[in-house]
Order: structure tokens, then sequence, then C-alpha cells
């Protein structure tokens, strides 16, 4: 599933006949994206239960933030609607990840679109038009159920990975300006999320503010024993060791 990003269009590309030379199977153009879910701008892709394929939007038809999901067919990849259950939504999106056995899905924001789409500024981050939050979901009922905000320190948290131990109940999120690492759990029935780790910016005379690593992609080690993350901005690759995840030690 290959989805674009600006152009809205959701493309299902056939590599099982001839991996070698990959086909165009279907394309759901943007007109009927937005007739059938009201969102645009599609992200992160996640095969669902109940033979779906769920996509995060981050846009509505105008452009402004839009906090769902769009839903294709996993047979058909026909547009279904939306995969939310109505109920309170969130400003924005960007990707999420779930836990069918704790039957939660955690989602993450990065911004409206009217407003990274032109270009990154500064103004539109004191603005609030960027955002700050990670979000709980009810997997099985499909309905937002908690909400954290980051603060200033937790500021665009863009990807998100769950633990690959299917009994695990936390996370890591990378909030990408203020390059932190976000750990989330639950305790007690509700989830906290705490910084665990910092990249320190680097002052440069062009810029307006100390360059942050802006940190990117995150991945964990199918063990869960390490965490790797890039600073994009910063041009490096980093390693920790979660031995002890509240305090990931750089290797």
């Amino acid at each position: 599933i290959v989805r674009g990003f600006r152009s809205s269009r959701i493309h299902v590309v056939n590599v099982a006949d001839d991996p070698g030379r990959p086909r165009i199977e279907k394309v759901n153009e943007p007109d009927e994206v937005v007739a059938k879910t009201g969102y645009t701008r599609p992200h992160t892709v996640h095969c669902m239960p109940g033979d779906n394929i769920v996509i995060s939007m981050l846009g509505d038809a105008d452009g402004n933030g839009a906090g769902g999901f769009a839903v294709l067919d996993a047979k058909t990849f026909e547009l279904k609607g939306r995969w939310e259950n109505g109920g309170e939504l969130p400003p924005y999106n960007y990707d999420f990840w779930y836990q069918p056995r704790k039957q939660v899905l955690v989602s993450s924001e990065f911004g409206e679109p009217n407003a990274y789409e032109k270009g990154f500024d500064l103004a539109d981050v004191e603005a609030g038009r960027y955002g700050q939050r990670l979000h709980f979901w009810n997997l099985e009922r499909r309905e937002l159920e908690q909400t954290i905000d980051l603060g200033a320190n937790g500021l665009v948290p863009l990807e998100i990975r769950w633990k690959h131990d299917p009994a695990a109940d936390e996370g890591f999120v990378g909030a990408a300006l203020s390059s932190t690492i976000w750990r989330f759990q639950r305790e007690n029935g509700s989830y906290t999320a705490a910084p665990v780790i910092a990249v320190d910016p680097v002052e440069l005379d062009s810029w307006p503010i100390p360059v942050p690593g802006l940190i990117t992609d995150l991945v964990l080690s199918m063990d869960d024993n390490a965490l790797y993350f890039s600073n994009w901005l910063h041009g490096d690759l980093r390693r920790y060791d979660l031995s002890d995840p509240a305090n990931p030690r750089l290797t």
C-alpha cells in the first residue's frame, strides 16, 4: 500500500505476481478518499483485525488538521470509510501502533498540512499548528480513551514503536522538534509518558535557533533490547541499550 502523502492518492501495488516487475493494481483517488472519509494526507499503514488495512490520515478536505483513520478492505482494497467509531478526535495525527493483547492503539501528532506544506515556520509551532500529544485508543471499541500532552519538551512526536513482546504494555516515541525520546507505559490502568533520551542542539550562526537533532525514524530490535534512531539534521544514527528501559544507555 503506497500512499501519496501530498496527493492523497492511495496506491495498491502488486508485488506478488512478479516481484521484479511490480504493477499498480488499484488507485483510490483523492475525491473518493474525501467522499468516504472526509480525510486527506494518508501516512502510516497497518494491517488490522477483521480483514482491514488502516491508514492514519493527517488532514481534512481543506488541509486543516485531522486526527482519524481510513480503512481499506484487505481483500478488495475498496475504501470502507473511517476506522474510528465517533466520539472525540485528536486535532492532529501521524504514526500509530497497536497491541492486540492489550486492546489498545496509540497515535502521535505531526501538524496541520496547511502549515507544514508551505515550509516550516517557528511561528506555526508557537501558534499551536504542530502537535505535542500522544493518544491512546480502545482497539475493540475504536474510541479515544486517553491523551497525554508532552508539552514543550515533546514537540512534534512522530514515530511510535511498541515493544515486540506481545505481552508488553510499553513503547517509545520520538519527539522530532524537541529531539527527545519518550517512554510510555501503563500504570494502574492509565498510561504515563516520560522523556528518557535527549539530544543536545548545536549552535549554528545561520539558524534562528540552535539546530535540533530532529529525531526521525525509530526502530526497536526484535528482542526489544536495543533502540535505534536517526538524527536527521545532525546526520548521525544512534543505538541505545534498553536493559533498563527507563534509562537507555548510548552504545
